[in-house]
């Protein structure tokens, strides 16, 4: 036991489990010392309980007629979210920045025809503060590789700017904890954009679960299980092949937060309950080095990779909440099995599971129920959100465009996001922890409490039934 608490602080460098001022969570210090009495003190010393600020959980942000954005990164993410935004009346995209240039004119160039003409950031790598630092920014948008996320959206904050940022928003329990400071402070919004909660089975599970319809929740289980290792490998794909290398480097469940977040916001994760502790389990790679090898006899550009460490194939991490319920998560990139999220529900007085397809509801009688009841459940409990843009589409099973949308809805009219930064920071620092559990023996490990206590008290939020506002317009 204590070697492996000793691993912990010696991953600090690269699991980023570092323990300093705003460290983990209340009492987590002690824990340690109580698992590994020779502990070096200092390390005792320097971990400070986080004291809440300001409760960022149901904050609403005074209201912005016009939301003046700027968007750092547009490989892949970046331009989705410029066209999505394109179609939202009151939003003005006023700057762009990527550190390749040819990236930062492409992007540009969606917007030929438009309202919209975004200044160029590109060329170097701080250029992105540049952008921050604009005195004619509301919102940021990060879709820059995940490792970069959270130093950028706690400038951004720093400088003024609510941020919105693509998954997961932090990559180490540090960077979290100073995610959840900086807003506390600054009290600027940090929304994660989980599009997969968006996703019509999703809304329509959201709503039953808030209607009553599974009864006490007990279990949830979702998944990113989806190939990877075409994209990966691909050399013109992913700038600097960042994600070939994150598998290379890293353990655990590298992108935790699709299968997490929706299952998180049925279980009330953070309002009424929070995560406790995991515990996570991987095979080995059987598959990524074979193919770095085999790449690397025929180029040269692949000799790098051919010896890494590569992150196992399957990785399944479960979650145990502080009121007694479970979460299962899996994470697999590389076999070529169909693509699966799983979200599966089961709650006391009935279930749903959406993958393998086609999605299925039980009422609670040991089967599920008829294609006809199906879509009489699908008729009582689909929520307004999704109405709105039932005749729309858009990225992600027209998820892309509803949050972006709703993102902008709730700033217009002044109202709480659909996310906020103890979201960001809970659900993201599944991968750093789960690494950990891998890397330590699958030892469990306490998930911080990033509210600090406030989840007794915070309520509902994600108003997918427009309840109030849902006045912003969707352009053709």
């Amino acid at each position: 036991m204590k070697k492996n608490r000793r691993n912990f602080i010696k991953l600090s460098g690269i699991a980023g489990l570092s323990l300093t001022a705003g460290g983990l969570m209340k009492n987590y210090a002690s824990e340690l010392k109580q698992y590994d009495p020779n502990l070096p003190q200092n390390i005792i010393d320097s971990e400070k309980s986080h004291t809440q600020s300001f409760n960022m959980s149901g904050f609403a942000a005074p209201k912005i007629s016009t939301v003046r954005i700027g968007i750092i990164g547009l490989g892949q993410r970046g331009p989705a979210h410029i066209k999505t935004m394109n179609r939202i009346d009151g939003v003005e995209i006023k700057a762009l920045c990527d550190l390749r240039p040819e990236k930062a004119e492409s992007a540009k160039k969606l917007l030929d025809n438009t309202d919209h003409n975004p200044e160029l950031y590109s060329g170097s790598p701080e250029e992105w503060k540049k952008l921050c630092e604009r005195n004619d920014l509301d919102l940021i948008i990060l879709t820059t590789p995940w490792y970069m996320h959270a130093e950028m959206a706690v400038y951004a904050m720093e400088q003024g700017k609510h941020v919105a940022s693509e998954v997961p928003a932090a990559a180490t329990i540090e960077e979290a904890w100073k995610l959840v400071e900086t807003a506390e402070r600054t009290r600027k919004h940090c929304m994660m954009l989980e599009n997969y909660s968006y996703m019509p089975f999703q809304l329509l599970m959201l709503n039953m679960a808030k209607k009553g319809f599974f009864g006490e929740i007990v279990h949830g289980e979702g998944a990113y299980n989806t190939s990877k290792m075409k994209n990966n490998f691909n050399k013109n794909f992913y700038w600097n092949m960042w994600w070939l290398r994150q598998y290379g480097s890293r353990k655990g469940n590298i992108y935790p937060t699709h299968g997490l977040g929706p299952i998180a916001q049925m279980m009330d994760i953070n309002r009424g309950d929070r995560f406790d502790f995991l515990i996570s389990v991987e095979s080995r790679d059987f598959m990524m080095q074979n193919r770095a090898g085999e790449l690397a006899k025929e180029d040269p550009f692949f000799e790098e990779f051919k010896d890494l460490d590569f992150r196992g194939n399957m990785n399944i991490s479960i979650i145990k909440t502080i009121q007694g319920k479970t979460i299962m998560l899996q994470h697999d990139a590389t076999t070529p099995s169909p693509h699966n999220m799983i979200h599966g529900i089961y709650g006391t007085k009935g279930a749903a599971l959406y993958d393998p397809q086609p999605p299925r509801i039980s009422a609670g009688n040991h089967k599920w129920v008829s294609p006809e009841e199906f879509e009489n459940i699908k008729k009582k409990y689909t929520p307004e959100i999704f109405h709105k843009f039932s005749n729309l589409s858009s990225g992600h099973g027209g998820s892309d465009l509803k949050e972006d949308w709703h993102l902008i809805d709730c700033l217009h009219n002044g109202l709480p996001l659909d996310q906020d930064v103890y979201d960001a920071a809970a659900w993201s620092s599944v991968l750093p922890l789960s690494e950990w559990s891998v890397r330590n023996n699958s030892n469990s490990v306490k998930i911080p409490d990033f509210t600090s206590g406030s989840w007794k008290i915070n309520k509902r939020n994600m108003d997918i039934n427009l309840e109030r506002g849902g006045n912003t317009p969707i352009l053709s």
